[in-house]
């Protein structure tokens, strides 16, 4: 049997077992659940949220530095407290935080050096995607912000779950991954999204998004998911198959007109928001 049959059907499987299984999750990322599935009830209270995450230290560490971040702490006076942070992000933006601890911690820690460093990137890449994804939303196609930001950060899940079972599957990442941009991104990909709930809104946006079809100028919440894709100067360690490199997709797009200003202005005054969000999630 060849190599291509082989992947193919490994993707399948990992598919259908997310399906009809169960997803395995380290503890931060089970407190990350139980606080996204509290934060779901309208009832919630701050004081619930803030104890939720100060259970998992990374989470605690993400949400107080995206307070502090440019984009949400425009008075510039250093946030220290959890319930203080909390009350300036809102629910929506920890929910999308407590998904980037799922994501970046569904891959775990394997034992093989290759496969760490693709996670690394992976997630690397996702938190540019998601900062690019929230400055674009703001200022260029003026969508929702927050939602973009979510899209961003969980737009690679499927990934981080495949690389989660890599090491049972020899051989799945030798080579290129035309397979896996061929299918097996979306199969796994949509069993893991249904798997944890997402919302349809967002998994239409990703399902868009893996269509790969950027219309121009952007427009739709796809768009914008599309567009940070492309200017990530990360790239997807997953997505070896471009034609063009990272380097002229970038600057292909850069170049790209909006309305009577260059995309390349626009983000250029939003550099220190981006910048300062995609470090503060960087796990």
């Amino acid at each position: 049997m060849s190599q291509t049959v082989n992947k193919v059907e490994i993707f399948q499987t990992i598919a259908a077992q997310v399906a009809h299984g169960e997803l395995v999750f380290s503890t931060g990322a089970q407190l990350a659940l139980k606080l996204r599935h509290a934060l779901d009830d309208p009832d919630c209270h701050i004081n619930t949220a803030a104890r939720l995450i100060q259970a998992e230290p990374l989470l605690a560490a993400r949400v107080i530095a995206i307070a502090n971040s440019v984009v949400y702490n425009r008075s510039g006076r250093e946030i220290a407290d959890v319930h203080v942070a909390v009350a300036l992000l809102g629910f929506r933006t920890i929910r999308s935080l407590a998904m980037a601890l799922v994501a970046r911690q569904m891959a775990g820690r394997s034992k093989v050096p290759e496969y760490r460093q693709m996670v690394d990137q992976l997630w690397e890449h996702s938190a540019h995607v998601a900062s690019l994804a929230h400055a674009i939303a703001r200022h260029v196609t003026h969508q929702d912000a927050e939602a973009a930001l979510f899209a961003g950060i969980i737009h690679e899940i499927g990934g981080f779950y495949m690389l989660s079972r890599a090491e049972e599957f020899p051989g799945l990442l030798a080579g290129d991954f035309t397979e896996w941009l061929e299918g097996g991104e979306i199969a796994v990909g949509r069993a893991v999204l249904a798997k944890l709930k997402v919302p349809e809104s967002v998994t239409g946006v990703i399902e868009t998004y893996w269509d790969g079809f950027l219309a121009m100028p952007p427009v739709t919440m796809a768009d914008t998911l599309l567009l940070a894709e492309q200017l990530a100067p990360v790239p997807s360690p997953l997505h070896r198959l471009d034609n063009k490199a990272p380097e002229a997709l970038q600057k292909a797009s850069i170049e790209m007109v909006i309305g009577e200003e260059k995309l390349s202005l626009i983000l250029g005054e939003s550099a220190e928001e981006i910048a300062s969000l995609t470090r503060a999630l960087q796990f």
